[in-house]
């Protein structure tokens, strides 16, 4: 395995999701259209399907930055957080990304972007407090991974499509209980109302455990990535031990962006194990001591 096995699997992947979503929203549309008999149903959930697209590669990480609350760093504001990030560039052959440091005690980082060209890493303060220089290379190697896996494409267009389609699901239940009544009252009209809203529920729910899946198998990805790089991976298991050893959830906590980072944000809450962002800390641990580099 090399820091770009994943990178053809991975933009296969982005398109596959993509797709999936679009169709989802288009089976969303069309069938509220056809409840309504109103074609312009299926054209604004199209539209905006596509917009939200183009929306989610330009801007998405900028969002993402805003939320956490990151802020830009310089050589001359952290020149040893700018050298191990720029050490291992040279080492793993990508272009140098921008550096964030999130002012907040519990120790996380995540990557985000659309490629390498712009890509951005960011750190919180507590991570910078807490780890030595070996586990810190061990973080940022892992962060480095998902930006030359190209993972960092596949949680933006995640995130952003997930959470457009929970909100459009949202509308048309609330505009099927709310906003009138089928022009049809046969058996056909009932049973496509029915379906209409059956779709509606399960479509968010659908896509949010796609999304957790692959989260959780990224992580993994990144971690081994990560140990090669560095041919270290008790650099990584250690930082992993400390950051899990935090309890305390993040300030800026936020469930849309939760699963970029590289531990949970949301501290010792108890989740189940279905809906969790990340696969067990343990196991991480674990497959990294198992290694051999």
């Amino acid at each position: 395995m090399s820091l770009y096995t994943q990178q053809d699997k991975n933009i296969r992947k982005t398109w596959l999701l993509m797709s999936l979503f679009l169709v989802v929203v288009i089976a969303i549309g069309w069938t509220f259209s056809q409840i309504y008999r109103s074609p312009g149903i299926l054209y604004i959930a199209v539209a905006f399907s596509l917009l939200m697209n183009f929306f989610s590669y330009w801007y998405s990480d900028k969002i993402v930055l805003k939320i956490s609350g990151a802020q830009p760093v310089e050589k001359k504001d952290n020149p040893e957080l700018y050298r191990i990030v720029e050490n291992l560039c040279i080492t793993a052959g990508l272009q140098m990304p921008k550096i964030y440091i999130i002012n907040d005690p519990a120790p996380n980082a995540f990557a985000t972007g659309r490629n390498q060209k712009h890509s951005v890493v960011a750190v919180t303060s507590g991570l910078l407090e807490r780890l030595n220089r070996m586990e810190l290379e061990g973080v940022i190697s892992h962060e480095l991974s998902h930006i030359g896996n190209r993972d960092i494409l596949i949680s933006t267009i995640v995130v952003v499509l997930v959470g457009f389609i929970a909100l459009l699901s949202d509308f048309f239940l609330r505009f099927s209980m709310f906003g009138g009544r089928s022009r049809d009252n046969n058996r056909a009209g009932a049973i496509l109302m029915i379906a209409g809203i059956v779709l509606a529920i399960l479509a968010p729910i659908a896509v949010t455990l796609i999304q957790l899946a692959v989260s959780r198998k990224r992580e993994f990805l990144a971690d081994a990535s990560g140990a090669l790089l560095t041919r270290y991976p008790e650099g990584l298991a250690s930082a992993l031990e400390k950051i899990s050893q935090y309890k305390m959830p993040m300030k800026n906590v936020n469930r849309a962006t939760a699963h970029l980072y590289i531990s949970s944000p949301f501290g010792a809450k108890k989740i189940s194990k279905l809906f969790m962002t990340h696969p067990p800390v343990e196991e991480r641990i674990a497959a990294l001591r198992e290694m051999e580099v």
